[in-house]
């Protein structure tokens, strides 16, 4: 499948309906991606540092919500432990499909293994490393703290969280973010109705948490080490170490 540029918003729609990871989502993901999320490509162009500081031998990664698999793809070509797997998970047939594909394509010997799932459900045990980016903004709230809790308790003592989210700030710092985040979107070329169907789209979809509440949640889950360590306007990362 090629990858095209992301036009799904450029022109007037009669009904906006809720934002879905489909084929012609799937289309667009990387254009997308990286012209709405700022920091996406520093971000992940980072995971290698993370990966050799925490990743142990003998153990398993998670790519949760993996997508099309930029963290996936990235790790495997930054593993030098021993004996290390990766599971990528997504509840999207359409992106799993399309990750397949890359990952086909990939050089890497690193084994990876490819799951259509919802990531609540799934087993997660001897994991070094668990990313999750831009994923539990998509769980429904009362189902978040459950599943870091299965992550706490799937990860082995020095395992580490990533945790990368958009983020909910108080006024006046919301708008201000807000502004700044359009503008960014703006400098690559979307327009504002693209920005205003987009927004409505994600409206009820996307449920962003405060920084406050990201950290008392990992708490809550089982986490003392939490440290932000990323941030390019109202998009962040933690590292959860346990």
């Amino acid at each position: 499948m090629s990858q095209a540029p992301d036009q799904i918003y450029s022109q007037p729609l009669e009904a906006i309906t809720g934002f879905v990871f489909d084929q012609h989502v799937v289309r667009v993901f990387r254009d997308m991606i990286g012209r709405s999320v700022p920091g996406y490509a520093t971000l992940v162009s980072m995971l290698p540092v993370l990966a050799q500081q925490y990743i142990q031998d003998n153990s398993r990664c998670y790519d949760l919500g993996c997508s099309l698999g930029a963290a996936t793809l990235t790790l495997r070509h930054s593993i030098t432990q021993n004996n290390v797997s990766i599971v990528a998970v997504d509840n999207s047939a359409a992106m799993i499909a399309q990750c397949k594909n890359y990952i086909e394509q990939d050089k890497s010997s690193v084994p990876v293994e490819l799951h259509c799932a919802d990531i609540c459900q799934l087993e997660i045990s001897n994991a070094s490393m668990v990313i999750m980016n831009f994923t539990l903004q998509f769980v429904s709230p009362d189902e978040r703290l459950a599943l870091l809790k299965k992550i706490y308790a799937g990860l082995n003592p020095g395992g580490v969280l990533v945790l990368s989210e958009k983020l909910l700030f108080d006024e006046p710092q919301q708008a201000w973010m807000t502004q700044l985040h359009h503008t960014f979107k703006k400098l690559n070329g979307y327009s504002d109705l693209e920005i205003s169907q987009k927004r409505s789209a994600l409206e009820n979809v996307l449920i962003a948490d405060t920084l406050e509440q990201h950290q008392l949640r990992l708490q809550q889950a089982g986490f003392k080490n939490i440290l932000p360590w990323f941030q390019c306007f109202n998009f962040s990362s933690l590292l959860a170490v346990k």
